[in-house]
């Protein structure tokens, strides 16, 4: 199974790209790092700079006809910038179109907002989103995490690094199901 991991070029929250990359490996699936420019991205620990990480693939008019499944890992920065790429935005719309499977973490589903693929599902963030996410037609829980199988496409969501382990057994679950 190919797996995108959508990032900006800097700003992803490191932990919550390193653990779900780690459980999509040990679960046998192949996680490609996706980005808008090439090289490498610049992952944080919260505010501070950590780790790099080299980019797989460029979006250039991608749809997800290339995957079998996204995972959007968080951080403040990395989906405020995915937000405004119309590719990026556009590319986590046709995993929504596909019904293919999505899953989204901490500030994550910002991105979804903007991609208006959160009418009428349910699902949970990091607790500050919460009001986007009902401005956007979605409704908001403050869970650890939420499997929302509302529309042709699984969405897991998670609120922050905290709930790392329920998230990856969750998407780990519902992506190879």
């Amino acid at each position: 199974m190919r797996i995108a991991f959508l990032t900006a070029p800097e700003g992803v929250e490191e932990i919550e790209l390193t653990e779900p990359w780690k459980a999509a490996t040990e679960a046998g699936w192949n996680p490609q790092l996706v980005s808008t420019r090439a090289g490498q991205v610049q992952a944080f620990h919260h505010l501070d700079k950590a780790g790099r990480f080299t980019v797989d693939h460029v979006l250039g008019g991608d749809t997800a006809d290339a995957f079998d499944a996204l995972v959007l890992p968080g951080g403040v920065a990395n989906p405020d910038a995915l937000r405004m790429d119309e590719q990026a935005v556009g590319f986590v719309r046709s995993f929504f179109e596909a019904g293919k499977p999505v899953a989204a973490i901490c500030h994550a589903p910002w991105t979804l907002v903007e991609a208006d693929v959160v009418r009428g599902r349910t699902l949970t963030s990091w607790p500050s989103l919460r009001t986007d996410i009902r401005n956007a037609g979605g409704t908001w829980v403050d869970e650890q995490v939420h499997v929302s199988h509302e529309g042709p496409s699984t969405l897991v969501t998670s609120r922050k690094p905290d709930d790392l382990d329920a998230f990856c057994t969750a998407f780990v679950k519902e992506f190879g199901g």
